[in-house]
């Protein structure tokens, strides 16, 4: 919104440094702590922010790490090492943090949405589903970071498209025991979007939460396991955890009765369902070969 606002005062093309002071002028009369560098032509807006970011410019004063929120106008690439950054700051450095968290989702109007057609087998049984979805979604996340990855996994779902997807979902898989119903999820996920990746796809590492998932014809495995962690949270509301190797992230879900090796957490038994494809097909409880010797850590473990 202050980005639109300020936009609608001065068009970033006509004076791109009066642009940018609008919108930190904005963002400070908004409650936040923004600081502004400059060097040259150049000019920076940074907002303190407490998130882990990945792949913007930051940097601390004391305990208060500023995030740079307008470093996707240079293309990602400034070269820091040659730049004598003036730092304009304010004595008050009291103004809230600012946050990617979405706790709302984007509506855009019903002309806005189409509908796609996902489809996969499940037991030798073709399910199909019409999903409505918007791709002005695109734009809404065309300069979102890399961040954690709770961020994607905990965002909201429109619901022009949740309406028009989970119903559908949870009529698929009633009857089913628990484990029968995480195992379609998973499957659906695994085999009803295509696989790429981000580099192929995007020319960059991208995270897509999952509403995300649903638009893009490809995805790779940070963006299924949070598609798979969002249909298994509303239709069972498990337990979860997410696991990150050093190339690879999937899912784990606290399950009962459940075969194959499952990884300990808290005292807790939680069993792998990768949403990605494999080179083999597997079920529940089950690890690719390759990654059953490699170190992981819990990046997100969700407890209901």
């Amino acid at each position: 919104m202050v980005r639109k606002v300020a936009e609608s005062i001065s068009p970033k093309k006509d004076n791109y440094a009066q642009y940018t002071l609008y919108k930190w002028y904005f963002l400070l009369k908004s409650g936040h702590d923004a600081q502004v560098s400059i060097s040259g032509d150049t000019i920076l807006l940074y907002a303190q922010c407490d998130e882990n970011i990945y792949d913007i410019p930051f940097y601390t004063i004391g305990n208060r790490q500023y995030s740079c929120l307008n470093y996707h106008d240079y293309n990602f690439n400034l070269d820091f090492s040659k730049l004598d950054l003036t730092r304009l700051m304010l004595p008050d450095q009291s103004g809230r943090s600012f946050s990617y968290r979405l706790t709302h989702a984007p509506e855009f109007r019903t002309a806005d949405y189409e509908y796609k057609t996902l489809k996969f087998e499940y037991n030798n049984i073709p399910y199909h589903f019409k999903i409505k979805i918007s791709e002005k979604l695109k734009a809404v996340y065309a300069n979102y970071p890399l961040a954690d990855y709770q961020l994607y996994f905990k965002a909201p779902m429109s619901r022009e498209t949740y309406d028009s997807f989970i119903p559908a979902l949870k009529k698929a898989t009633r009857g089913m025991k628990v484990k029968n119903g995480v195992d379609y999820l998973m499957r659906f996920t695994r085999y009803a979007c295509l696989y790429l990746p981000d580099i192929e796809n995007f020319g960059k590492e991208k995270r897509l939460s999952h509403q995300q998932t649903l638009l893009y014809e490809h995805s790779d495995c940070e963006d299924r396991a949070a598609l798979f962690f969002f249909l298994t949270k509303e239709l069972y509301n498990l337990p979860m955890v997410v696991l990150a190797y050093p190339n690879h992230v999937t899912i784990a879900v606290k399950l009962e009765q459940a075969k194959g090796t499952p990884i300990i957490y808290n005292g807790e038994k939680y069993y792998i369902c990768d949403p990605t494809p494999q080179g083999e097909d597997l079920n529940i409880g089950q690890m690719s070969k390759a990654l059953q010797t490699t170190p992981y850590e819990i990046a997100f473990a969700y407890n209901p």
